[in-house]
């Protein structure tokens, strides 16, 4: 069996670990269940980094490309003699490199949280639903064909509301599960109208096939048709960019992922950080190419959503105090970094596709790294507010020093991952949106400020707190994930990204131009410098500056009271104006006709049900009138 017939396995690994940790786990082997699904997980993740090792440096490119190749294609439904369901395993760069992401990470996870939920009452439980998950990422990323990654997609869904629940006697838990599943499904509605309409136009559902039909000569008169002054094809990509918006929480649909947040930071760093929420930057990207042929139609709005989103959370995380939720936003901001890059690409200019694809790649480590930090110090604290930090790097000194790597990677600042794939990032919208290129630099200066923020509140801080019942730094299954994850998180920046994944599979040489990074340094470094100013040591200043914006600073501690708006929409307009009509209209109208038949049914037997009341003169009066009645109309007929 070669490498790429290995990959068959990979999936199939933690599927196995859920269905045996799920099924007997609690009940034979609860206190090892942990280290069980993290056994599973190794061996995924081996297999993912020989697959990458093999597909990548082993096999050399056919004719220069790096090209997709399918290792199962199994025939499900068929609709017509070309449009048909098929269910498939493919892999190419993208697929390949999130296969390492996915296992990689959800394998630090699974480590880190042997010791974290330590003691849980379903602990057993917690590990089958992290299988159930990764499985879920890993079909998805595999899926060679709408309809397949629509499954696992919704798979996907179903597994992060189990995790994001998980305390399910917290109340606050409850909903954030409940609004996540109702905005991702409701995204998801708009995902499955696109994939139809994409499946009948390109008269395929298999990702290379609609590529190849919509890129043709041939394919040209299906671009062209239109609806209200708008290509179909177009209508198509942006209904499946939706769906891909609501679970990578671009805005007006990332109002589940800071709720998401009442999770175990575990859940956290594995779904809100590292895969679930790229998952609508990889749908994009696998549909790349037809993207880029409507020109200006659904690419510029994928670029658009992307540049606002991240500007709008980055604002809104510099007025947050509860640790996760400031990463959460800050995951949100990040994301619409890979979106836009996307977006600001190209038939010509394609350099945004990798660059997005790198900024997922580095992203991946040093956000779950913050997280799983974020982690070690509500463990100690046992309080999610930095308002009640500070001081704490003598206490959790590794945590200290990792955390603070993880915060260098997320400025920008050289020689950290996030600069390099920051920078490409940049640099393909300067090239092509000049103005997306001058907002994601002042993005790139908030996001210093805010990580550096949290970083100064809760390792130097405005006060010194005292431990009780401190034992020392969390032990090694919670330390070794962190010093991993640091440690990738300053030497992935030196991997040649674009000699492996670029829109076309043709390896390049990417060029760092020093003099065009002097501006987006100098952006993080402020960013760094202003941020150490207010919070590093007590100061009155943070106060005065909320005191003299304190209306900006308001709307952005409240999120610009999007919930509150969705609130008012939900109940006082769809409630009111749709739901109560159409109440009305069931009770009224649909349950009263039903009802009305049914109470002229009653009357009509009442009436008639003393003819069948079993008295013989009664029978004979009836059949004597019925002699009688035909006697007389016989005899009618006969004059």
């Amino acid at each position: 069996m070669n490498a790429f017939d290995l990959s068959i396995w990979i999936p199939i690994l933690p599927f196995a670990g859920f269905l045996l940790i799920g099924l007997i786990g609690k009940k034979y082997f609860p206190s090892i269940s942990g280290w069980l699904a993290t056994l599973f997980m190794g061996v995924a993740a081996a297999l993912s980094i020989y697959v990458a090792i093999d597909y990548f440096f082993l096999s050399a490119p056919s004719d220069g490309h790096y090209i997709a190749q399918e290792i199962i294609n199994i025939p499900w439904l068929q609709f017509t003699d070309s449009l048909s369901i098929n269910m498939g395993v493919m892999l190419d760069p993208i697929s390949v490199m999130m296969l390492v992401v996915v296992t990689f990470v959800s394998l630090m996870v699974h480590l880190y949280s042997t010791g974290y939920m330590h003691g849980e009452k379903r602990y057993a439980t917690f590990f089958a639903y992290l299988q159930l998950f990764t499985f879920s990422m890993l079909g998805l990323v595999l899926s060679s064909n709408l309809f397949q990654i629509y499954i696992f997609w919704e798979l996907v869904g179903v597994s992060s509301f189990l995790l994001i629940g998980f305390y399910f006697d917290k109340p606050s838990a409850v909903a954030a599960s409940k609004k996540a599943f109702i905005v991702t499904r409701f995204a998801d509605l708009f995902f499955l109208i696109g994939i139809l309409i994409v499946g009948v136009t390109g008269d395929s559902f298999d990702f290379n096939t609609i590529i190849i039909n919509l890129t043709s000569p041939e394919g040209a008169g299906k671009l062209s048709a239109t609806f209200l002054g708008v290509s179909i094809i177009t209508w198509a990509l942006t209904l499946i960019f939706i769906g891909g918006a609501g679970k990578s929480a671009m805005f007006p649909l990332h109002i589940w992922l800071p709720d998401a947040m009442e999770g175990p930071t575990p859940v956290s760093a594995l779904i809100h950080a590292a895969t679930m929420v790229v998952a609508g930057v990889y749908l994009v990207a696998r549909l790349f190419p037809v993207f880029i042929l409507t020109g200006s139609g659904a690419i510029e709005i994928v670029a658009y959503i992307g540049i606002f989103s991240a500007l709008f959370a980055a604002v809104i995380a510099c007025t947050q105090t509860d640790i996760k939720r400031v990463l959460a936003y800050s995951t949100m901001s990040q994301i619409g970094y890979m979106m836009f890059a996307l977006g600001v690409s190209n038939m010509h200019h394609t350099d945004g596709f990798t660059a997005s694809m790198f900024h997922l790649f580095t992203h991946a480590f040093f956000k779950s790294l913050l997280f799983l930090g974020a982690g070690v110090v509500i463990h100690a604290v046992h309080s999610n507010d930095m308002r009640d930090m500070g001081a704490l790097r003598k206490y959790l000194p590794v945590t200290h020093l990792t955390f603070l790597i993880g915060c260098l990677a997320i400025a920008g600042v050289p020689p950290f991952a996030g600069f390099f794939s920051k920078e490409s990032i940049l640099h393909a919208a300067y090239a092509t949106h000049p103005d997306i290129f001058y907002l994601a630099l002042i993005t790139s200066g908030l996001t210093a400020f805010y990580m550096f923020r949290l970083y100064f509140s809760i390792f130097w801080g405005q006060k010194e707190i005292h431990l009780h019942h401190f034992h020392g730094e969390a032990g090694w299954s919670m330390k070794l994930p962190l010093i991993m994850l640091g440690t990738l998180s300053v030497i992935t920046g030196f991997v040649p990204f674009a000699e492996y994944i670029t829109a076309d599979g043709i390896p390049h040489l990417a060029e760092t131009d020093i003099m065009f990074s002097i501006a987006p340094v100098l952006m993080g470094l402020t960013g760094i410098g202003i941020a150490m100013i207010m919070y590093k040591s007590a100061n009155a200043l943070p106060d005065r500056v909320a005191s003299a914006g304190k209306s900006v600073y308001r709307w952005a501690y409240h999120k610009f009271y999007i919930d509150e708006l969705y609130i008012f929409i939900t109940k006082k307009v769809i409630f009111n104006l749709i739901g109560r009509p159409a109440a009305w209209i069931d009770r009224t109208i649909v349950d009263g006709t039903m009802n009305l038949i049914a109470l002229m049914t009653t009357e009509i037997s009442d009436s008639v049900k003393g003819m069948q009341s079993g008295k013989v003169q009664g029978y004979a009066m009836y059949f004597f009138a019925g002699v009688i009645g035909l006697g007389l109309l016989c005899l009618y007929i006969w004059l």
